[in-house]
């Protein structure tokens, strides 16, 4: 969205995840580790594969947790604007 649109990336913002050939958001190893030092270091949004999504809140961090690569763009539209 960043270099598409000409629009940075919300400040604080954080994504991680594997991409699948259809669009597929897939969990990433260790996501509640990354999410607890991602809070640590400030971030304050994240997008995550929903199978990363914490049981509990990761406090100081909101967590949109999404199942394709469409949605987490959607997400990055709605803080972009």
């Amino acid at each position: 969205t960043s270099s598409l649109r000409g629009k940075p990336l919300p400040k604080g913002f954080i994504a991680f995840g594997e991409v699948g050939l259809a669009g597929e958001v897939r969990p990433a190893p260790r996501g509640q580790e990354r999410l607890k030092e991602a809070a640590k270091l400030g971030f304050s949004v994240a997008v995550v594969p929903r199978a990363n999504a914490p049981k509990k809140p990761v406090e100081g961090l909101e967590i949109h947790a999404v199942e394709r690569v469409e949605e987490a763009m959607e997400v990055v539209r709605r803080l972009q604007s």
